[in-house]
């Protein structure tokens, strides 16, 4: 029995008119033999998955630095929850969940240590600026080695296009791709809310009026709401949609967390933004002087990227506490550790 073979008749006689099909994929770079199990989109998934990249994710910042306690979020426990709730609404619409997953799984593989500060800061010193949705492509595309020695994932071109334009101007071509779109963002203002009511930095109360009216006032149904007006406006559609009305209360509550929670000072403390700036700015300065200690999967793309280009991807690619002791193994004195 070939039990791809029957998953993607079942795509077709499933799933709405306007999903991705997994046998009608646009393909990979490097052309490879389907296997007879897994689908084209669920291959990509467990790629991503089984990746050093994604382990990695579980110890880097989403937007509390060193949280004193362990329920905060991280990179990783951000990706699964836009994994489910995107998983969620392609389920309710009719849309290929193994490639909305994927996209998801793959979204943010390319984010720094020490969440977007870290990234401005590679964006700052970095000659041609530094994006983490385009670092999450070089990721899958070149940067992830496999134990066979071939560079990058090869994944399918709508996992690659879905997790490029998962944030900034560009629209992905799958529908499945723009549910991941709108899905991180669910994701990380309602479990942003949750973290910060958690660490007292706001109330359920400082919250906007209308988004507790429309939207409810707990976690649960805040997600609850937007899923199920997503599903409604995104099925039988040939893109993923939302209602003008809970579309402008989710942009207004994204602006009330720049606000009051990104940009407060409890938050973004200047002695932390000064400590990030110093250990992500020594270290590229240090490894731009001392290329010969990158690693050597990198420096066998010496031949195609330059010095910089590799010193960026190494750092990126860094966790929180390995940079930080990256840092101090080179710049701290042993006496004063």
């Amino acid at each position: 029995m070939n039990t791809r073979t029957n998953i993607e008749k079942r795509e077709h006689e499933t799933l709405s008119p306007y999903a991705a099909k997994a046998d009608e994929t646009r393909g990979r770079m490097i052309p490879e033999e389907p296997c007879d199990i897994r689908t084209e989109f669920q291959r990509d998934r467990d790629r991503i998955v089984h990746s050093k990249s994604f382990r990695r994710l579980m110890h880097k910042t989403q937007v509390f630095l060193a949280p004193e306690v362990d329920h905060f979020r991280t990179r990783l426990t951000h990706t699964i929850e836009v994994s489910q709730i995107a998983r969620t609404i392609a389920r309710g619409a009719g849309l290929n969940e193994d490639l909305t997953e994927a996209i998801a799984m793959g979204h943010d593989l390319g984010h720094t240590p020490f969440g977007h500060q870290g990234e401005y800061v590679l964006n700052r010193i970095y000659p041609d600026g530094f994006r983490h949705n385009e670092q999450s492509l070089r990721v899958v595309d070149v940067l992830e080695t496999s134990s066979s020695s071939r560079r990058g994932m090869n994944l399918t071109e709508e996992v690659r296009d879905g997790i490029l334009n998962h944030t900034g101007p560009g629209i992905p071509n799958t529908v499945e791709g723009q549910v991941v779109k709108i899905s991180d963002r669910i994701a990380y203002i309602n479990h942003d809310i949750d973290d910060a009511i958690r660490s007292g930095i706001i109330t359920t109360e400082d919250l906007p009026k209308e988004s507790l009216q429309v939207l409810g006032r707990t976690h649960k149904e805040r997600i609850d709401t937007l899923v199920r007006d997503m599903i409604e406006h995104t099925s039988g559609q040939p893109q993923a949609g939302m209602s003008q009305e809970r579309l402008q209360v989710m942009t207004d509550l994204r602006g009330f967390m720049f606000r009051n929670v990104y940009h407060n000072p409890r938050v973004r403390r200047d002695e932390d933004l000064h400590k990030i700036e110093s250990i992500v700015g020594s270290l590229y300065e240090y490894f731009l002087e001392h290329p010969e200690e990158l690693p050597e999967e990198l420096l066998q793309l010496r031949q195609t990227a330059q010095t910089e280009e590799l010193v960026k991807d190494y750092i990126a690619g860094m966790t929180d506490r390995y940079a930080i002791h990256m840092y101090e193994e080179r710049f701290i004195p042993l006496g004063w550790k």
